[in-house]
């Protein structure tokens, strides 16, 4: 076998790790909100109705916020049907998902939710359906503190103190034709630019992300991120980006390398917004927002408009995870660390059920997806500034990407509290050796290894075996001299911390 030989050097800094990338999202699709985070009933539900067993959970998960009420789903929502008395709320039709949304849960329910689970929301306006005057009221009614007919109603609803919601999105995916009310890169760009002006007149402190390409296969992706920004640069902070990894439609090989493609994603939009800055002779820098990811089998998917309208929520895409699906997540977060500088926001999607780390029955059990771990691990050990890492591994070959490394990594030094905490994949199907080089830290010890791996990579949770995969604790590798050497197995993922010394 090639030994593989991984350096790590504490001079090599990208940036410091950025809480919000671990954000998740909430979105009114099939039982993400009702029976997945709002359960009236339930045996574990509070007062209000929210689940105690998810909302332990997503503390548990680590998510730092949580982006929301969608997704598609927003294009064609009224936010003032979710506010106010429950009973005076209107029954719509959701035209995404094509469901009765019942408004039973809205937008303060969601801001006392965030609130339990310690979460910063950040909210989607419609610029599908409405425009600019509605996503205006909206920051009025969630950051104004009293005064204005909009501030007021929100009082009026038992919320005297403003929500204060930091982080906007300017609509949803709107270069997609499945979305109600698309339009061309030009038309969107003025529209976000305006709706971004009036918005910021109200609050000028909220930050904005503007939408870029719904994923990297679209036919306009990076000519409409160039054009959006064009037109929208002054007012915005952020461009979007989404992607999802789909095993049904991609070679094993090709899928377990998802994050190659996710690498080369970002940098093509970091390149394109650095060339519009240039071009319009900006100094500030667009920062990057991957606010919907994760891997999702697509190819098992039937489209809204094939299906009849449900009048309860409807099962949709609540894909049972694999061993296989964690270490690519796990790749995807390395990937993400990897860009520090200049992704500093993510949302995994979705937090319950749809495409989710947690699953729920209703009236029933809530458990760990096998996908929970890898997040809520990197979530809890990721904290100070991303080392940039020297990597030599054995190729494997690809489908999609040809060859790649069969291993990745990145790596997190917290200097205040003495850590060093490596993540590592082997997304091979082969054992790989690997000697380990941290002599430029001086004086670290193995503190813990915490490895994500089974014999059976299909293997999945369940609520009957909700720990049927779940991470262990294995002995460290020993550092000799600052070097180590260990054995990565093959489809696995991997947290290794070290610490120095007290006396250091």
């Amino acid at each position: 076998m090639v030994t593989a030989r991984l350096t790590v050097d504490p001079a090599f800094a990208v940036a410091p790790v950025d809480r919000r990338i671990f954000g998740s999202f909430v979105e009114h699709m099939g039982r993400c909100v009702y029976t997945g985070i709002f359960e009236p009933g339930h045996p574990a539900a509070d007062p209000a109705g929210l689940r105690s067993d998810v909302l332990d959970l997503t503390r548990e998960l680590g998510v730092s916020l949580v982006r929301y009420p969608g997704g598609n789903f927003v294009s064609g929502y009224r936010w003032e049907d979710g506010v106010g008395p429950v009973g005076e709320r209107p029954r719509r039709l959701d035209l995404a998902w094509r469901a009765i949304e019942t408004n039973a849960f809205g937008l303060n329910e969601f801001m006392d939710w965030a609130g339990k689970a310690g979460v910063e929301p950040m909210m989607a306006v419609n610029l599908g359906t409405r425009g600019i005057a509605e996503a205006a009221e909206l920051v009025e009614y969630c950051n104004l503190p009293a005064g204005t007919a909009a501030a007021d109603l929100r009082r009026k609803h038992g919320f005297a103190a403003p929500h204060d919601v930091r982080l906007w999105c300017l609509g949803n995916e709107m270069d997609g034709p499945w979305q109600t009310g698309s339009l061309t890169a030009y038309e969107y760009g003025r529209l976000a630019a305006r709706a971004g002006q009036a918005m910021r007149k109200v609050d000028p402190t909220i930050e904005l992300v503007a939408c870029g390409s719904s994923n990297s296969g679209m036919p306009t992706f990076a000519a409409w991120e160039a054009t959006i920004l064009e037109e929208a640069y002054d007012q915005v902070d952020y461009v979007s980006l989404h992607n999802y990894y789909d095993p049904t439609r991609l070679d094993e090989a090709s899928f377990r390398a998802s994050a190659v493609d996710l690498d080369r994603f970002i940098d093509d939009i970091v390149a394109t917004a650095d060339h519009v800055r240039a071009k319009l002779r900006r100094t500030k820098r667009i920062r990057l927002s991957l606010d919907e990811w994760n891997v999702w089998y697509q190819g098992n998917f039937t489209e809204p408009e094939d299906r009849p309208i449900a009048e309860e929520p409807p099962h949709l895409i609540e894909d049972d995870y694999t061993v296989t699906d964690a270490v690519v997540v796990g790749n995807l977060l390395i990937s993400m660390l990897r860009h520090a500088d200049r992704l500093t926001v993510g949302c995994q999607a979705q937090l319950a059920n749809v495409i989710a780390p947690i699953r729920t029955e209703p009236g029933g059990p809530a458990w760990r997806q096998t996908i929970f771990h890898p997040f809520a691990l990197t979530s809890a050990l990721a904290h100070g500034t991303v080392l940039r890492v020297a990597l030599s591994a054995p190729a494997m070959s690809t489908e999609r990407y040809g060859d790649v490394p069969a291993l990745d990594a990145v790596a997190v030094h917290d200097a205040e509290h003495g850590n060093l905490t490596i993540f590592l994949v082997n997304r091979g199907a082969s054992a790989v050796p690997l000697d380990l080089d941290l002599r430029a830290f001086g004086g670290l010890a193995a503190a813990e290894q915490v490895t994500l791996t089974d014999a059976d990579p299909g293997a999945r949770n369940s609520a009957a075996e909700p720990d049927r995969v779940v991470p262990r604790r294995v002995a460290p590798p020993v550092l000799d001299g600052g070097r180590a050497h260990l054995l990565v197995p093959p489809t696995s993922w991997h947290a290794l911390r070290f610490t120095l010394p007290a006396s250091s």
